[in-house]
C-alpha cells in the first residue's frame, strides 16, 4: 500500500528517522561515472523489444519485460538492471549501500540506496539506449508453471516506459493472460496475494485534504506476478544448490487466524480459520473500503519475514508465496538482489560465486532487517502524519464507525472509517465489536502525529 502525499512536508520524519536522503559529492561522483565491468562478455539481447511498467514519473527502472507464445507455452523474457556490474568492492558506493540497505521511500521524496546518477541514470533500464542487464528467460505452461528458464548477463534496450494506467505495448499483450496463469497457480500454491490499494492526499479549494482510494490496476497486479515468479524460480535455484540468499516466512500461527477472523466477523465476513486465506482473498475487492480494511488486515498473517543466507543452514519457504523465494528483481532499490543475483549467474555459470558475496552474507542480512524495520517505520510514521493532516479540521466532529476490535481490559478499540477511509487504533473506549457507533474526534496533531476519537460521542 503506497501513500501519496507529495505536496506534505515529511522532512521532520526523515530527520526523526535518521533517514539520509542526500549523498556525499565523492559518492556522486563515484556514480557518475561508474562502467559496467562486463561490458565485454555480455550477450546482445537488444533485438528483444524490452518495455518497462512502472507508476508514472520513475525514473529507477529495475525490470523489463517481453513476454511471447511459443509452442503451448509463453517465454517470458525479464530484464533487471544490473547494479553489480557498476558497484563493486572497493568502492565507496559498495560500503555505502551495505550500510543504507535498502531506499526509503518518503511519499514526497525517497532516500535513495544508490545516488540518482546511477540509480537513474546509468543502471535504469530507461528506454531507447543501451542498458546492461541480467536477463532471465522463463518458459511457463498451460498450468502457469515454470517448465524451464536460463539466466545471464546482457545488453538489452528497453522500446517504451509505460505506466500502470496505460501498460499498452505489443511487447506485454500477453501479460493479462499470464498473471492469469499465475494467480491459478498461487491458489494451488496456498500463497497469499495482497492487493492494498494505493491512498492518494488530494487537496481541496478550500484548503482542507481528503484521501481518495485509486483504483487497484490490473496491469500492477499482473506486472508483480512476473517478478514473484522470478523471485520463486530464484529461489527453487538455490536452495536446490544450498548456496544464496533466501526470503523467508513462516506460516501464520493458529492464534493469528483466529483473530483475523474475529475482526472479519466485525466486518460481517465470515472466515474459517482452516480455510485457504488466499482463496479467501482472491473473493474480496481490496477497492471498496471493507475489502481495504480486509487486505490490511491480512497483511498481519504475513509478520515475521526475514532474510536467510543459505550455507550451513537449511532452505525454508515463503508461506506468503507458497515455495521458495528470493529477493532479485529490484537491484536499484534493495541491497540484498545483488548479492542473491550474483549466486543465481554462478549456479547458471557453473562457477563459484564471487568471495564479496559470501564474505558480506552476515552484514546484509543484518542490514537488510535493519533497513526493513526502520522502512516500516517510517511508512507508519508519514500515514499517521497524513491522517492527522486530513483529520486536523475536524476535531470535534462526530464519525460513524464501525468497531473492528475491543480491549476491554485497556478500554480501547480499533475502528474503521468510510469516510475518510481510515483505520484507526486510537478510539478510547470500548463499544461492541461489530457494531457500528458515533465517535467523536478529539485530537487531530499532524506535529505529533497524534489522533484520538472517543466514545460514547460528546
Amino acid at each position: 500500500m503506497k501513500l501519496y502525499a507529495a505536496e506534505l512536508d515529511f522532512s521532520d520524519v526523515a530527520r526523526e528517522f535518521q533517514v539520509e536522503r542526500e549523498f556525499p559529492p565523492n559518492l556522486v561522483e563515484e556514480a557518475r561515472s561508474a562502467r559496467d565491468q562486463f561490458a565485454a562478455h555480455r550477450r546482445d539481447l537488444r533485438d528483444i523489444d524490452f518495455v518497462t511498467i512502472d507508476p508514472v514519473g520513475s525514473k529507477d527502472l529495475d525490470q523489463a519485460v517481453y513476454i511471447t507464445e511459443k509452442g503451448d507455452c509463453l517465454e517470458v523474457w525479464y530484464a533487471i538492471a544490473d547494479v553489480g556490474a557498476f558497484v563493486r568492492p572497493g568502492m565507496g558506493l559498495y560500503d555505502e549501500a551495505l550500510r543504507r540497505g535498502q531506499t526509503i521511500y518518503l511519499p514526497d521524496e525517497p532516500a535513495r540506496l544508490y545516488p540518482p546518477e546511477l540509480s537513474e541514470g546509468s543502471a535504469s533500464l530507461l528506454p531507447g539506449v543501451d542498458r546492461p542487464a541480467v536477463c532471465w528467460r522463463m518458459l511457463v505452461d498451460a498450468a502457469g508453471e515454470v517448465q524451464e528458464y536460463d539466466l545471464s548477463r546482457a545488453t538489452v534496450r528497453s522500446r517504451a516506459q509505460l505506466d500502470y494506467v496505460n501498460a499498452h505495448h505489443p511487447s506485454i499483450d500477453l501479460l493479462p493472460r499470464l498473471g492469469s496463469l499465475r494467480r491459478a497457480s498461487s491458489l494451488r500454491r496456498k500463497a497469499v496475494n495482497l492487493s492494498l490499494p494505493d491512498t492518494r492526499v488530494h487537496r481541496l479549494d478550500d484548503g482542507k485534504y481528503e484521501l481518495i482510494l485509486e483504483p487497484r490496476n490490473q496491469a500492477m497486479d499482473d506486472n508483480s506476478e512476473v517478478s514473484l515468479m522470478a523471485g520463486m524460480v530464484a529461489g527453487a535455484m538455490m536452495a536446490e544448490w544450498g548456496h544464496g540468499y533466501l526470503r523467508t516466512l513462516h506460516p501464520a500461527p493458529e492464534e493469528a487466524l483466529e483473530a483475523f477472523a474475529t475482526e472479519l466477523a466485525s466486518l460481517g465476513l465470515t472466515f474459517d480459520p482452516r480455510s485457504e486465506v488466499g482463496v479467501f482473498l482472491a473473493s474480496v475487492d481490496p477497492t471498496t473500503v471493507t475489502g481495504m480494511a480486509v487486505h490490511k488486515e491480512a497483511a498481519k498473517l504475513l509478520r515475521g519475514a526475514d532474510y536467510l543466507f543459505l550455507d550451513t543452514k537449511p532452505a525454508v519457504i515463503h508461506a506468503g508465496v507458497g515455495g521458495m523465494y528470493a529477493h532479485v528483481t529490484a537491484p536499484l532499490r534493495r541491497l540484498v538482489d545483488r548479492y542473491a543475483t550474483e549466486y543465481c549467474l554462478a549456479r547458471a555459470e557453473g562457477r563459484a560465486p564471487e568471495s564479496w558475496a559470501r564474505e558480506d552474507a552476515e552484514a546484509v542480512i543484518d542490514t537488510m532487517r535493519r533497513t526493513s524495520q526502520r522502512a516500516n517505520t517510517v511508512d507508519n510514521a508519514c500515514i499517521r502524519l497524513t491522517e492527522a493532516t486530513v483529520l486536523q479540521p475536524w476535531v470535534g466532529t462526530t464519525f460513524d464507525a464501525l468497531v473492528l476490535k475491543t480491549n476491554e481490559e485497556k478500554n480501547t478499540a480499533k475502528i474503521m472509517l468510510s469516510q475518510p477511509p481510515i483505520i484507526s487504533t486510537d478510539l478510547v473506549g470500548s463499544p461492541a465489536e461489530g457494531d457500528t457507533t458515533p465517535v467523536t474526534l478529539v485530537t487531530a496533531d499532524p506535529a505529533e502525529r497524534e489522533i484520538a476519537f472517543a466514545w460514547p460521542a460528546d
